[in-house]
């Protein structure tokens, strides 16, 4: 077997008789020759490697979808549970689809998720030729193992090269951009757009499968074999604990733009930036570092643009806290070096916006401090995950929300439901060579702005402050899912307009009284999906005794995401849209006179509602509780209450009476 060296990732050859490839250190750079391997039996060959009981369970979950004939698999794993170490082990628990059908190709969409996969591959596989598909680096197509970055593959013609009939397994990392247009283009290469039993197997692992952009990711994948998110995880001891602190910054983003449709999806970024890099909301974000932080020894900052970057790390160094940053225009050998540093904890503070979302591993983060907000689930559950890897003596992470992003949800499960990327246009991307020079001085400005003194008109808010800064504190990561319970809870994972009338019971109206329920079965039978998804059709009035026709079942899903999508799928298909949507405009229109009536006869007479104080949504929403039984369900809150209330009162009227009636020596009151 012959071999050629990755110089730049600082791979290292050894000639003689046991040649061995000795791989890099992760901030090291590619730039030659592709291919990766060694002897059997070399020095550089495998070390057993122990995995975790639910890494194991998950690849015996897609052993044995793949022996049942399905092909295109997802897997969803938390970030930090090992994702590259499972599907690296994937790759030799596959059996060849036949006797040429032994290949496999790796596909990520960054240079630090490619050299992260490479590095598995050649410590998991010392026999096997490793190639890399990356910028000029061109693989030979034939290799048993190829990792390609997504848009290198498909530059030029380098995809041709690679035979289908050659490859029995294709690994998607990060898959929840599997159904992007260049995703896409390389599946259809291996004829793995639809199911195909002649294809090579498909499996995709991401921590967040899930989209915004309304893409369905079933247009790739067919099923979702594995699920284990970040509560069982943290729960189970595979991640760290984590601590929670909100913080009310006072951002005003009533008006910020939102991309997409009708302003459906993440909020624009220019005008994100304008809302929240101020001189008074940054001093906030670093006054709450200092009062809730200050002893962690290495925090993560997410900002929003380049020059909150650099304003926000201003105000870290202006209250003597040595803060640095990374940007994607920071040079390669600075960024490698801070990176590092922080590592090795030589400073306690980096900022970035996006750098380290993805495939980044720095398990010391002790803290993450969200100066963002993020209308995007996924997003959220990356800049999250970056700090709940274990570290020795890291006892837990302390994540502190500036603008109350958690309420959109910080767990998340598999969906494949949404519109067809065939309606979605492929647009081409700027070329940004172009603007390269220009990124270059940006990135000078920036550094000399971080290391320059602040104005005395901006270092006036810290001094002569007046504002307060509220907390909100969680103790646990349970804590934190049982306060954003609810509508908050069930409308960041649903657009539809669910109502919760008790813990475990949903509400969505559709048209003329019919009605979804969704509920949690209390005595569900041990192994048994528990939430259950009903439809309750509106009768026509004298057909029957009810008004009601018979519940009937539509789903049972094991979790409550997967239940809520099913659900989701059913209403849209079955009902109009402006009925269940909770984006409405109407929505956000006065209540009417009827709902207004209604409600009132349920309050005092000095205080009813006018069409000023409620919208006909929330109208709408109070109403469904009010109908479907959430009346009994606060009356029984507020007897509780009240018995707590006389309890209390009691044990004060029994220690008065004590101390009334207890004889002391002394002078005796007048």
């Amino acid at each position: 077997m012959t071999l050629r060296v990755v110089a730049a990732l600082g791979l290292r050859l050894a000639l003689g008789p046991a040649r061995r490839v000795v791989l890099p250190s992760p901030q090291r750079r590619i730039s030659t020759s592709p291919k990766l391997g060694s002897q059997p039996g070399a020095p550089g060959a495998a070390e057993p490697l122990t995995l975790r009981s639910y890494q194991e369970e998950c690849i015996q979950s897609v052993l044995s979808s793949l022996e049942q004939g399905h092909k295109r698999l997802g897997v969803s794993l938390a970030t930090g549970s090992g994702k590259t170490v499972i599907f690296t082990q994937l790759i030799g628990r596959v059996k060849p689809l036949s006797e040429m059908a032994t290949q496999t190709l790796i596909l990520a969409h960054r240079r630090e998720l490619v050299e992260q996969a490479a590095r598995h591959c050649s410590r998991t596989y010392p026999d096997k030729t490793i190639e890399l598909e990356m910028g000029n680096l061109a693989a030979s197509g034939i290799a048993d193992i190829t990792v390609a970055s997504v848009p290198s593959i498909l530059s030029k013609d380098r995809l041709l090269k690679y035979d289908p009939k050659r490859f029995k397994l294709v690994l998607v990392d990060e898959a929840h951009h599997i159904v992007a247009p260049s995703y896409l283009k390389v599946l259809d290469h291996f004829g793995l757009r639809t199911k195909n039993p002649r294809s090579p197997h498909l499996i995709g692992v991401s921590a967040t499968f899930s989209r915004s952009d309304g893409l369905r990711l079933g247009a790739a994948i067919d099923e979702i074999v594995y699920h284990k998110d970040y509560v069982d995880m943290i729960g189970e001891k595979w991640l760290s604990d984590v601590v929670f602190t909100t913080v009310d910054s006072r951002a005003d983003l009533s008006k910020v733009k939102r991309t997409g449709k009708a302003g459906s999806g993440e909020f624009d970024t220019a005008s994100l930036s304008r809302a929240v890099n101020t001189a008074e909301l940054n001093d906030i974000v670093v006054r709450a570092w200092l009062a809730k932080a200050a002893a962690r020894k290495s925090t993560l900052v997410f900002c929003v643009d380049l020059s909150h970057v650099a304003a926000l790390t201003q105000r870290f160094r202006h209250h003597g806290v040595d803060a640095r940053f990374i940007t994607g225009d920071t040079a390669p050998r600075d960024r490698a070096e801070r990176l590092e540093a922080f590592k090795r904890g030589e400073f306690p503070v980096l900022v970035n916006c996006g750098i380290f979302t993805e495939g980044t591993d720095i398990p010391n983060i002790d803290c993450i401090v969200l100066a963002r907000p993020t209308r995007s689930r996924n997003l959220l559950i990356q800049m999250i995950g970056r700090g709940l890897r274990l570290h020795h003596g890291k006892e837990n992470c302390h994540i502190i929300d500036m603008v109350a992003g958690l309420e959109t949800g910080i767990v998340t499960t598999p969906t494949l439901f949404g519109l067809d990327p065939n309606e979605i246009v492929d647009g081409a991307s700027a070329d940004a060579m172009f603007e390269l020079a220009d990124r270059k001085e940006a990135e000078k400005a920036r550094e000399e702005q971080a290391r320059s003194r602040l104005p005395a008109s901006e270092a006036a808010v810290s001094t002569g402050a007046s504002y307060t800064v509220t907390f909100t504190e969680y103790d646990s990561v349970f804590d934190l899912i049982a306060d954003t319970s609810g509508e908050k809870h069930i409308r960041s994972i649903s657009q539809l307009a669910w109502v919760q009338i008790n813990p475990d019971k949903f509400i969505l109206n559709g048209p003329g009284g019919t009605y979804l329920r969704l509920e949690r079965l209390a005595d569900c039978p041990p192994g048994e999906p528990p939430f259950v998804g009903y439809e309750v059709r509106a009768l026509p009035p004298g057909v029957a005794k009810s008004p009601y026709a018979t519940p009937r079942e539509i789903l049972r899903a094991a979790t409550f995401m997967d239940a809520v999508h099913g659900c989701d799928k059913y209403a849209t298909e079955t009902y109009p849209l402006p009925i269940i949507s909770a984006r409405m405009s109407w929505r956000k229109a006065p209540a009417t006179e009827g709902q207004l009536k209604f409600l009132n006869k349920f309050r005092s007479d000095d205080n009813q509602l006018g069409p000023d104080h409620i919208t006909k949504g929330r109208a709408a929403d109070m109403i469904t509780k009010i109908r479907h039984g959430a009346r009994g369900q606060f009356a029984s809150i507020e007897a509780s209450k009240k018995k707590q209330q006389k309890m209390v009162l009691a044990a004060e009227l029994r220690r008065e009476r004590e101390l009334n009636e207890r004889v002391s020596v002394g002078p005796v009151a007048a």
